[in-house]
């Protein structure tokens, strides 16, 4: 199965547009619901354009289950993802445009980022790590420039283990991001008002 190129746009139009939110949903969330965070979190002045995945699944499978297994969806997820990425920087300067995703989304996110590595404005990831039952850093771009990304997680979440943030922290720091992420104890599996202040003072300097 491959996605449809399937985009919801919300804020300014992109011609008119100080900066561009790029926005990936979690499994079985849709782009509305992904594009409430991104109203709630960017400044004024900001194009918001967030994915649909087919079925509402970006992949089948855990992120931490083999990268095959998660074939041809995966494949077809990322290439749409840099589509968007592509798409966008043809009106704005990458330095401009911000990814963010939740759970599914976030690992989606991180994911893309790495492989289309340009000096974003940033990355927010609420809950996700990279993809692969292990770290294969060989697609991965060092061209951050000191891109800032928020990652977020739980202690103890039931879908992406900490230590994968952590290990995704490094291997982003390796190419040469300035990453902050963290941890809070007990925190369900959602994005919570706490993480979204972070966000705005981290990413958005708001």
């Amino acid at each position: 199965m491959s996605h449809s190129f399937t985009l919801h746009e919300d804020g300014v139009p992109l011609a008119q547009a100080e900066r561009a939110l790029l926005l990936f949903h979690g499994r079985g969330g849709n782009a509305q619901a992904i594009l409430e965070i991104g109203r709630a979190l960017a400044p004024a002045g900001t194009y918001l354009a967030a994915l649909q995945a087919t079925n509402n699944t970006w992949y089948p499978y855990s992120f931490m289950a083999p990268v095959a297994d998660n074939q041809p969806w995966l494949d077809s997820a990322l290439a749409n993802a840099e589509h968007l990425i592509e798409q966008t920087e043809k009106v704005l300067p990458a330095a401009q445009i911000y990814l963010l995703g939740f759970s599914q989304g976030a690992c989606l996110t991180l994911e893309s980022a790495a492989r289309f590595a340009r000096p974003f404005g940033g990355v927010i990831a609420f809950t996700g790590g990279l993809i692969g039952q292990t770290l294969d850093t060989s697609p991965y771009q060092a061209k951050f420039a000191g891109t800032r990304i928020l990652m977020t997680n739980s202690d103890n979440d039931p879908h992406v283990p900490q230590s994968r943030s952590e290990e995704s922290k490094a291997a982003l720091q390796n190419l040469s991001a300035e990453v902050n992420l963290v941890i809070y104890p007990g925190r369900p599996h959602v994005v919570s008002p706490v993480e979204m202040d972070l966000a705005k003072t981290f990413i958005f300097n708001s």
